[in-house]
């Protein structure tokens, strides 16, 4: 039988996937969007902070380790073109750097966890490794209908990020709704998300090719292979100026999606227990409130900028 924080958790969850659906009949209305989110948030951290989620849609495939779990240890990925977030260490090989592994260790290390944050490959791979339980956590997700059915998510989000239309300076076009998209070619990572709506309309309307880094996206814009990136704001501005193209690329208005990014286990990990998800959640809340998160990305931007 579910417990009652099982049961709340999964009635969050369903209601969250509902409200990305709300927007979808006029196809992405920012203002809309931004005021669904300031009026469901607080929603969120009333029923769940410093809970998390531990809801799958549909059936229960979660993995739970017993109490008594030996877990000394977390083996943590993420989307390695992420920089400030996230980006993989010139100093040591197969390792992950940035914001969001400094914020998992803040919150970690002194329950007497050790953080290891792995490179292994694309962000495609790492979804695929939460899926399987090679990984413990993932350093950075959206929610999507998907993943909620092998990961469970930890509450609040470490930031909210827009994302948004790359286009090449000369090569702008008229863009206030997503329609607008229509008929013309894009390109983003590998099983990227920017939202269930938006995604959804994606996949039925739009032309979007995935490729394995962002780079890649942003030369085949340049190239005229494609006529957009998708990418968020923060680190598409980031990607360009160390690719030293930032002044050929302009981001349109409004934003296609502006989504909460989240810390999740892997259901499949011997390490996801309810014990471990709430004592993290818990100063999770705590130092997101206390401005933390923000801090450390500012940082991080810094950091990154300067070792480019």
């Amino acid at each position: 039988m579910y417990s009652d924080n099982c049961l709340i958790t999964f009635f969050v969850a369903v209601i969250r996937l509902e409200f990305n659906r709300v927007d979808e009949r006029s196809h992405q209305n920012t203002h809309g969007g931004m005021m669904l989110n300031k009026l469901f948030e607080p929603t969120l951290r009333l029923f769940c902070a410093p809970c998390v989620w531990t809801a799958v849609l549909a059936v229960p495939v979660a993995v739970q380790a017993s109490e008594d779990t030996d877990c000394k240890t977390l083996t943590v990925s993420g989307n390695p073109e992420y920089p400030p977030l996230l980006w993989r260490s010139t100093e040591k090989e197969g390792v992950l750097v940035g914001a969001v592994s400094a914020l998992l260790r803040e919150i970690v290390e002194p329950m007497g966890l050790e953080v290891v944050v792995r490179d292994l490959g694309s962000w495609a791979r790492v979804q695929h490794m939460a899926r399987k339980g090679d990984i413990d956590m993932v350093a950075g997700a959206f929610i999507t209908s998907e993943r909620i059915g092998y990961m469970d998510y930890l509450l609040p989000p470490i930031t909210h990020l827009p994302t948004a239309v790359w286009v090449p300076k000369g090569g702008e076009f008229i863009y206030r709704h997503w329609p607008d998209l229509l008929g013309k070619r894009g390109s983003t990572l590998i099983n990227n998300s920017f939202g269930q709506n938006f995604d959804r309309y994606a996949d039925n309307n739009l032309q979007i090719e995935g490729v394995r880094s962002i780079e890649q996206s942003f030369k085949m814009a340049l190239a005229g292979r494609v006529d957009y990136v998708l990418y968020e704001v923060l680190q598409g501005q980031v990607k360009l100026d160390s690719l030293g193209v930032a002044d050929r690329f302009e981001a349109l208005e409004p934003p296609v999606s502006r989504e909460g990014l989240f810390f999740t286990f892997s259901k499949a990990s011997p390490c996801n227990t309810f014990e471990l998800r709430e004592a993290i959640a818990d100063r999770l809340y705590k130092l997101v409130s206390a401005g933390r998160a923000r801090q450390l990305i500012h940082d991080y931007n810094r950091l990154y900028r300067g070792t480019e």
